[in-house]
């Protein structure tokens, strides 16, 4: 199993990027709370990482720390929540703002989450309230930078709301909700927000309902 990677991040296009390992690039998925946390690209980076093999594809998740990749290898036991699910969770909400809300048995904060039903709500506090004591300290172990990366290549000027909105529509989002969390994040940023941070406000907004 891939358990970590450290290596010059190449490419962040959420909620994918591209690490360079020694000259393997490794496509890894990562969730938002991750991205908000990544440096910029040509800097040497280390991820905690969970490997997925499936029949038709190997898939690679990447995390900030182990207490997040801990939180989604306990998430995709829980009936019902795969991998992707379990991804766009953490993107919508914080790992120790999930334990908070399983703790207090928030089901409509649950809910507010895409494709969080009133039932996958239920059956994540049930199976995953006595799980989730060993994960309520957060490691102190993040990114590890080990410098800037040489010779990064110069980014093309970006589509900043369009990219957000395919990440949210990644995430699980419809077109047409992506579309209007995104522009409502973009009038309260301005015109010249980023990427990740559209994507931050739009998530913020659609959590808080």
């Amino acid at each position: 199993m891939i358990g970590r990677l450290t290596g010059e991040l190449v490419e962040k296009t959420p909620p994918e990027l591209l690490i360079d390992v020694s000259g393997v690039g490794y496509e890894v998925e990562a969730s938002m709370n991750t991205f908000y946390k990544l440096p910029d690209i040509g800097t040497f980076v280390t991820i905690y990482t969970h490997f997925v093999v499936r029949e038709d594809a190997q898939l690679l998740y990447g995390f900030a720390d182990k207490q997040e990749r801990s939180l989604f290898r306990t998430l995709i036991k829980v009936n019902g929540v795969g991998p992707k699910l379990a991804l766009t969770i953490l993107s919508g909400i914080s790992a120790p703002e999930f334990i908070r809300t399983v703790h207090n048995e928030d089901v409509s904060a649950l809910t507010r989450l895409p494709g969080v039903g009133k039932k996958t709500a239920e059956r994540l506090i049930i199976e995953m309230k006595d799980k989730l004591s060993k994960l309520e300290s957060p490691t102190a172990i993040e990114f590890e930078l080990s410098g800037q990366g040489v010779g990064a290549p110069v980014q093309p000027k970006q589509d900043h709301r369009a990219d957000a909105e395919t990440a949210l529509i990644a995430l699980g989002y419809k077109p047409m909700q992506a579309t209007k969390a995104i522009e409502q994040a973009a009038n309260t940023l301005g015109a010249d927000a980023e990427t990740e941070a559209l994507i931050r406000q739009a998530l913020k907004m659609m959590v808080a309902g």
